[in-house]
């Protein structure tokens, strides 16, 4: 059977590709209300495709003020484990467009990679589901149920509320979550841990109003100033957290060098790396504060004049272990002590994602491990993940018995969330492989047991 399948699947690439193609075409933004008729239209175009390959039930689901959400089912033989493949069809916003080299909404391909906002993040996601499936369409050997989230994007906001009011038909021995990456291009990859995630909006006040700045400054600070001053208080001078309190650990080192990931990053020559202990710690289990925006006078409408209150959106990842409350509650104790002269603080909590550790020792790890290796010709690397998936959380808390796996289609080059997203289409074609050959394994395990 491996190798008809491989002849099947290489046979349907081309249909995996054009169903991609199309699915990038849909500037599915969830976090733009303008584009709330293409979330509608993606989650349409997902429907559809899944009852194009053969699936008695695919339905929208709906929670009142939440994106569509897509599901779909395909029972399986009697005793056979049932599979829910997990992916998300919206994606995130352009940002600037003359950083792209082409339309980011026009697929276009160059040297082996598939360009397009979507193409890596997730849109591969669902082209892997639904590749695997057409190619075992006529012998399906387990239950396969696939959700395809529409809010992912901007935090998976109503996950939580889709879970519970659909458990009974969610309910699955093994979930999928296509929405991880590879080690590198050709090397594939499970991914073992997860960072959580907490953020907020810190403003500082120092006036009442704008005052000209030389008839007052030196005797008052501006905003921007205390500002600059509490931000930079939140590394130490190696670049490493300042915030006292968070958990910190370590990870295996693997082969990452500071040469690659300068490259996959694409940092300027001469920016120095910050932080302690070896790369993938700092990546992978290790605190990371960065500065998203900064709300604050442009320079085109700068004035003489003192500036009296300014905004910056500060996210914080926590490693695995941390409890996301208290490290917000540790990020709120920092800055309220390290705001300078007295300026007046105000602090609005955001996103809470809870950090996650994924273990691999069970059977349909196993399955799929075996599979990748086969697929890729390459063995598999455990790695963890710097990203935040709060649903990896919510999934385990209500179906605590599944097995999670998590994985994907994207690499460290598919600038995934910036310009110029690609996906290699060859892994993708090999990731199609290896969720096919995984799912015929564990209907062949099944198969036996009930033997």
């Amino acid at each position: 059977m491996a190798d008809a399948l491989e002849t099947i699947i290489a046979n349907g690439m081309s249909r995996t590709r054009e169903v991609l193609e199309q699915h990038v075409r849909i500037p599915s933004v969830s976090a733009d209300p303008m584009h709330d008729h293409d979330v509608e239209e993606s989650a349409h175009f997902t429907q559809d495709r899944l009852s194009e390959i053969g699936f008695p039930t695919a339905e929208i689901l709906r929670i009142e003020g939440a994106h569509p959400a897509v599901f779909a089912d395909w029972p399986g033989p009697d005793g056979a484990p049932t599979v829910l493949l997990y992916a998300h069809h919206d994606v995130q916003p352009v940002g600037p467009p003359d950083a792209w080299t082409t339309d980011p909404f026009e697929p276009t391909e160059r040297a082996g990679r598939l360009f397009g906002r979507g193409a890596a993040d997730d849109k591969a996601g669902v082209a892997m589901h639904l590749g695997a499936i057409a190619a075992l369409a006529d012998i399906l050997p387990v239950g396969v149920k696939v959700l395809v989230e529409g809010e992912e994007e901007i935090g998976s906001l109503h996950l939580t509320r889709f879970l519970d009011a659909h458990m009974d038909v969610l309910e699955s021995d093994v979930i999928i979550i296509g929405d991880s990456g590879n080690w590198r291009t050709g090397q594939p990859a499970l991914t073992t841990s997860l960072r959580g995630l907490v953020d907020c909006t810190v403003t500082v006040r120092v006036l009442e109003a704008e005052v000209h700045s030389g008839m007052f400054g030196g005797a008052i600070p501006d905003a921007l100033t205390v500002l600059s001053r509490l931000i930079a208080s939140l590394h130490n001078a190696d670049g490493s957290v300042a915030v006292a309190g968070l958990v910190e650990e370590d990870a295996p080192p693997l082969d990452l060098t500071e040469k690659e990931l300068r490259s996959q990053a694409g940092m300027i020559d001469g920016v120095e790396f910050i932080g302690q202990g070896s790369l993938t710690s700092r990546l992978w289990r290790r605190p990371a504060i960065s500065i998203l925006a900064i709300d604050a006078p442009r320079l085109d409408a700068a004035v003489n004049a003192l500036v009296a209150s300014a905004s910056a959106k500060i996210s914080l990842r926590i490693a695995p272990g941390q409890e996301p409350a208290e490290a917000l509650e540790l990020l709120r104790t920092h800055l309220m002590q390290n705001t300078p002269w007295g300026a007046k603080v105000d602090i609005n909590p955001g996103s809470l994602g809870e950090p996650f550790e994924l273990p691999i020792s069970g059977g349909a790890a196993r399955a799929m491990a075996h599979a990748m290796q086969s697929s890729f010709d390459s063995p598999v690397v455990h790695m963890g993940a710097g990203g935040s998936i709060p649903f990896v959380a919510a999934f385990a808390s209500r179906f605590p018995h599944a097995e999670i796996l998590l994985t994907g289609v994207a690499d460290p080059t598919s600038s995934i969330h910036g310009p110029n997203e690609s996906v290699s289409l060859q892994d993708l074609h090999r990731s199609v492989l290896a969720e096919a050959r995984a799912l015929l394994a564990l209907g062949e395990g099944s198969s036996q047991e009930r033997n």
